[in-house]
């Protein structure tokens, strides 16, 4: 393909409104273009990377029976009133009449949709399993649409459903995907950790999430690209480096999770769902009588600990929740943050929210600051952190404002039940006992869900089973951020490229290392000098020898400085880049890897071995 009949608008400084690598990268790279707020335009070379995925994509569902297909991205809200999300979604759902005054969505993901259809043509066991995928536009009215792709108003995701007679063959159906996922992220070359999660508004029960990992901003190893000018980092004077990691320090570190994982195992888990090992401590302490302190101006932990002069472990925080409109209280050792989501999934809520003031005030008689476990009515249901039973002669808010109680302890002065609600910290020990726990941040890129029979209930999708008897179709979920990889695979291979000048200055821009496997083409072929009926002539050669031998070729025929086309290739990001300059004459060209920054020059009637065998050793 001809660079000058190619869309590539590139630009030549970093976007003012980007705070993202992969989003600042996009844009300046001549990926995509913003068309409205959270709405963008995927221009070629970003389309290219996006049709490759779906090629991994159909690949590796095909091996899992999984048959593609495509449902109306405008649906009838009467599908959505069946399963009851028509009025719990929220504001994200894009609602609209036609002109005859009729209720419609454009539709954010399709359970309703598919149920439907299969409730509509599948009566009988014998027709199950069904697994089914669709890949296109979605439409979520983001408050805050930010980070590129990362979050928008319309973006691309496969989403697919499967349908069984019970849970065994779901079981199947899941791993089967779980294993299809992994193999496709893996050859899209990303870092990824499938983790625990979290089903949220999709009704899931069990859940898996795939989550790109996020680099270390500190990480020069993993950023700097150093030119063959420069033998190592330690060549690159203090203060150069200095500014080099000021420069990726500039850029927010992406991901809208923390991923807890452990540092010698498997286990992974979005922050919302991790666990840390937890023992109950068996130590006997005997107990102190009850007794009311005063402790003016003591909003916090802290505020109380360092006024009563006790260690963190011996205070308890009292907070209160609305659960589905019913007041909850939850208990924490210390300074220990809550989980919603576990305090959440815990009472089976579909709604959680911190209380008000005044509501704090109805059910403990004071303010937040001075709540507390002991004398509260009986109906009043204690949720409190596993840690909690280890917290004797605690001290706790006396419900009363300016005084604390301390000696309190469970089972005499308030009962609870006691279940895992905190959030972990880093450091410490795995769940399964083998390491401690890491954070990192991430970017999800899939997520699949056990639904079980919460739309196939709700919406009459029944089968009769063997022995005539009718029962809703168990049903599974896998869905896949399309669009998204993009901003993933960006974020993990964008480099900064560090050269030294003939003066002995040092330069760095930025730049894209793309995977091969999802590069727009595979070879960029630059011809310095396009005046030079050699290197024309040559240049074309070398077109037909690649795109013969099986290689995409994007070739730069542009009649620009080749500082600017070499810049721009640099920014676009293509595995390999050949370059037809002053030895055209002799049939010679330079081949450099983008992933090493290694270059070599290679005679025309090698250049195909040699590839092949560079390519393989990257």
């Amino acid at each position: 393909m001809k660079q000058s009949n190619m869309l590539i608008p590139t630009l030549r400084e970093m976007p003012s409104d980007a705070q993202v690598i992969s989003h600042a990268l996009m844009v300046r790279a001549g990926y995509v273009r913003q068309v409205s707020a959270g709405i963008y335009a995927y221009l070629p070379l970003a389309n290219r990377t996006m049709q490759k995925f779906k090629a991994i994509m159909r690949e590796e569902f095909a091996k899992i029976g999984a048959v593609e297909m495509e449902a109306p991205a405008l649906l009838t809200a009467d599908l959505w009133r069946e399963s009851g999300r028509y009025d719990t979604y929220g504001a994200d759902l894009y609602r609209l009449k036609n002109r005859d005054q009729s209720d419609f969505i454009l539709g954010p993901t399709h359970e309703e949709t598919l149920t439907m259809l299969v409730r509509d043509s599948v009566k009988s066991y014998k027709q199950l399993p069904l697994n089914l995928y669709q890949i296109q536009a979605k439409y979520r009215d983001e408050k805050r649409p930010r980070n590129g792709l990362l979050r928008t108003r319309e973006f691309i995701m496969k989403d697919g459903y499967s349908f069984h007679q019970d849970y065994e063959s779901l079981d199947v159906t899941y791993e089967d995907y779980r294993k299809a996922y992994e193999a496709i992220f893996t050859r899209a070359g990303l870092d990824f950790k499938a983790i625990i999660g979290d089903g949220g508004a999709m009704g899931g029960k069990d859940s898996q999430e795939f989550m790109a990992i996020t680099p270390d901003r500190t990480d020069l190893d993993h950023w700097l690209v150093l030119d063959k000018s420069i033998a190592s980092l330690e060549d690159i004077p203090a203060e150069v480096l200095e500014n080099i990691k000021q420069e990726l320090a500039a850029w927010m570190v992406s991901g809208e999770d923390t991923v807890a994982y452990s540092s010698e195992s498997a286990y992974a888990a979005n922050l919302e769902m991790a666990t840390s090992a937890y023992q109950q401590k068996t130590k006997v302490v005997s107990q102190e009588p009850l007794e009311k302190v005063a402790t003016p101006d003591c909003q916090t932990i802290d505020d109380v600990k360092s006024f009563l002069g006790v260690p963190e472990e011996q205070t308890i925080k009292t907070l209160l929740f609305m659960a589905d409109g019913q007041p909850v209280v939850a208990l924490l050792v210390g300074n220990d943050q809550v989980n919603d989501v576990k305090l959440k999934n815990y009472l089976a809520a579909d709604f959680l929210e911190p209380a008000s003031p005044e509501q704090a005030l109805e059910v403990f008689g004071a303010n937040f600051g001075s709540l507390g476990p002991v004398g509260l009515a009986e109906d009043i249901r204690i949720i409190a952190d596993r840690k909690v039973q280890d917290c004797h002669n605690a001290v706790v808010g006396a419900n009363q404002d300016g005084y604390h109680l301390t000696g309190a302890n469970a089972g005499r002065d308030f009962t609870a039940e006691y279940v895992d609600i905190r959030e972990v910290r880093e450091g410490e020990p795995s769940p399964d006992g083998k390491g401690v726990l890491k954070f990192a941040r991430g970017i999800e890129i899939g997520h699949i869900f056990k639904l079980g029979t919460r739309y196939s209930a709700s919406m009459g999708a029944n089968i009769l089973d063997e022995n005539g008897r009718s029962q809703p179709i168990i049903m599974g979920c896998y869905g896949i951020g399309v669009s998204r990889i993009l901003s993933a695979v960006i974020e993990q291979h964008a480099r900064l490229f560090v050269s030294k000048t003939p003066k002995g200055d040092y330069k760095y821009a930025w730049g894209i290392n793309f995977p091969k496997e999802l590069a727009p083409y595979d070879v960029h072929l630059i011809t310095v000098n396009v005046k030079d009926d050699q290197a024309q002539a040559l240049t074309q050669t070398i077109e037909d020898q690649l795109q013969g031998a099986g290689y995409d070729v994007l070739t730069d025929d542009r009649n620009e400085r080749v500082g600017s086309k070499f810049s721009d290739s640099d920014l676009i990001g293509l595995p390999i880049r050949v370059t037809v300059g002053k030895k055209a004459s002799e049939g010679i060209v330079e081949v450099k890897i983008k992933t090493t920054g290694d270059s070599i020059e290679v005679h025309q009637d090698n250049l195909l071995e040699t590839l092949e065998i560079l390519t393989k050793e990257n």
